[in-house]
């Protein structure tokens, strides 16, 4: 059963995932009374962030004091449901959960016929492949997106995915797979298409194929945010990642905090 907790519970073991990777970066995880924390050692907030599950318990000065280490900025988030005093608010972060029990295999090699695409797993060498999808269809800061995305086509926990268009790449999108208090999930970010390859059903597709290897993996669940709010832009991803029953919404209240501004 998808419960608001679950994937709240899976979204924090995602960022859990994301920090282990980065420890090489100056990044790393840690758990204090009340929260987990993760930083990638990038010097960007959105990249550093705690996911607090006790707001009444919560170790905010313990919190600063493993941030402060780091010299890295950072937020957190918060669910619903309590006050929460620390910090100044930004903005509200709706996620959705979906059971991958019974959940189809992935093509061989995507889509056939007269779409002429292909998605297949980036590797090291579709780095400079997918960051030039992922800036053209989020934009950003260059060296900042290819720090973030670099661990990301090293990584057995994470699959990238990249379409290609008779042979030029016009999409991708990562799945991250975690094992933590929500159990075996997937957690599906990042899908771009570039301006000129959209409507075409690319999102939806590379979506689709990650989420069955993911499930054919072990995932049990798969988790995303509804609406991705990211780099100035709202960027919505296709409400049907694949053929069948609607996808069951989950949301919460996102509240972050800025050490640099509140703390």
């Amino acid at each position: 059963m998808i419960t608001t907790e679950l994937v709240r519970a899976a979204h924090g073991d995602a960022w859990q995932v994301e920090g282990a990777l980065r420890v090489p970066f100056g990044g790393g995880v840690a758990q204090v009374r009340g929260a987990r924390l993760m930083a990638s050692g990038i010097d960007h907030p959105q990249w550093n962030n705690g996911d607090v599950d006790d707001l009444s318990a919560a170790d905010v000065a313990a919190m600063r004091e493993w941030y402060a280490a780091l010299g890295v900025p950072w937020g957190v988030r918060v669910p619903t449901g309590g006050p929460w005093q620390h910090g100044r608010f930004l903005f509200r972060k709706r996620l959705m959960g979906v059971s991958l029990d019974g959940f189809g295999h992935p093509a061989s090699n995507g889509l056939s016929g007269q779409n002429r695409m292909a998605i297949r797993s980036a590797g090291p060498d579709d780095l400079d492949a997918v960051l030039h999808v992922d800036l053209a269809g989020f934009g950003g800061d260059p060296d900042l997106e290819l720090r973030w995305m670099a661990p990301h086509v090293h990584a057995s926990t994470v699959e990238v995915a990249l379409a290609e268009l008779d042979g030029d790449p016009v999409g991708t999108a990562y799945a991250i797979r975690s094992d933590g208090w929500a159990g075996p999930a997937l957690y599906l970010a990042g899908v771009a298409t570039v301006p000129g390859a959209r409507r075409r059903g690319i999102a939806g597709a590379v979506s689709a194929w990650l989420l069955a290897r993911g499930a054919a993996a072990g995932a049990q669940i798969a988790h995303r945010q509804r609406a991705q709010v990211l780099r100035r832009r709202r960027v919505e991803i296709p409400a049907h990642l694949h053929p069948g029953p609607s996808i069951p919404h989950v949301g919460y209240l996102d509240q972050v905090i800025a050490r640099q501004l509140a703390l």
